[in-house]
């Protein structure tokens, strides 16, 4: 494994911004949206259930209504892809069964030997008490966080979207009936030119405001 230095990751994590206009004309390579696409895969969650799917939008018929449901944002039509994150609402037994038993698969054991740890999913999440889907949605920035940080330091620009109707995304996307509700978006493509946001400084609380060592 070749580690990225330090230096390289401040540079790039300075470097990002909310991009706030792309360049249509600049589309990821197909290679590059393959690493990004398994950032997500990747991504951890609490207990490995990955209560999520990512709905990679391309179809410039559907891209071209998003605008509208973004608060009149044009990054969705703009940007080279367009992914909404979005949660499995609901999470059950039946979703953590299959969550088991992908993992007797990958690990070569049976699914008899997980029986332990299929009980403390079930006991911790499958509660009245328990608030699944707000649960699901935390999981779900996680992704969005990893996603944005694989993006920067490929020289790729990024622009997270919550200022988006997320009922009319489920609606466009019929994503209620495939089980699943969006949490949120993320544009991502190349900074146009002319988008003035890219130059202003980056505003930060100064280190020792938001950073205590105990």
């Amino acid at each position: 494994m070749t580690a990225v230095s330090g230096d390289v990751i401040q540079a790039q994590l300075e470097w990002r911004y909310a991009t706030k206009k792309f360049d249509p004309t600049r589309k990821i390579s197909a290679a590059d949206w393959q690493v990004l696409e398994q950032s997500l895969v990747l991504t951890p969650s609490s207990f490995g259930l990955q209560p999520w799917h990512f709905f990679v939008v391309t179809d410039p018929a559907v891209r071209a209504q998003m605008p509208p449901m973004s608060w009149g944002q044009t990054q969705p039509v703009e940007c080279s892809h367009m992914v909404v994150f979005a949660i499995k609402k609901d999470v059950d037994v039946n979703y953590i069964d299959s969550f088991v038993a992908r993992t007797a698969e990958v690990r070569g054991i049976a699914t008899e030997s997980l029986a332990g740890f299929r009980k403390m999913l079930v006991g911790s999440l499958i509660r009245d008490t328990f608030p699944i889907n707000e649960w699901a949605t935390r999981q779900v920035y996680i992704a969005l966080g990893q996603f944005m940080a694989c993006a920067a330091l490929m020289g790729i620009d990024a622009c997270p979207m919550e200022g988006i109707d997320p009922a009319k995304y489920d609606s466009l996307l019929d994503l209620p009936a495939k089980g699943y509700v969006t949490s949120v978006a993320c544009a991502v493509g190349y900074r146009a030119a002319e988008d003035k946001y890219a130059a202003l400084p980056k505003v930060r609380f100064k280190h020792e405001d938001i950073v205590t060592t105990i």
